[in-house]
């Protein structure tokens, strides 16, 4: 009979793999900007629904919504490439 309080012994090797790996996704920053910009559609969509008097269906006024976001931080990161062009 195995013990069920023995613990399985995980290698240095694959400890630091997965340390380098969180580590690389935190310089990452595109799928957290990704994750916030859901989530501020998520109080956008329902106000876009609603200045549209119901005009739109929920899904058009979602995608409306993304749509507006996502051209506004283009537009963003477009006026710092053109102002500030030393930091790309």
């Amino acid at each position: 009979m195995k013990p069920s309080h023995i613990r399985r012994t995980i290698p240095v090797a694959q400890v630091l793999e997965e340390i380098t790996e969180w580590c690389q996704w935190r310089r990452q920053k595109l799928p957290l900007y990704l994750f916030l910009a859901m989530c501020f559609n998520l109080v956008v969509a329902p106000l876009v629904y609603a200045a549209t008097g119901e005009q739109l269906s929920r899904s058009q006024s979602w995608g409306l919504g993304l749509l507006g976001l996502v051209t506004l931080g283009l537009s963003i990161y477009l006026f710092f490439v053109m102002f500030v062009p030393e930091k790309f």
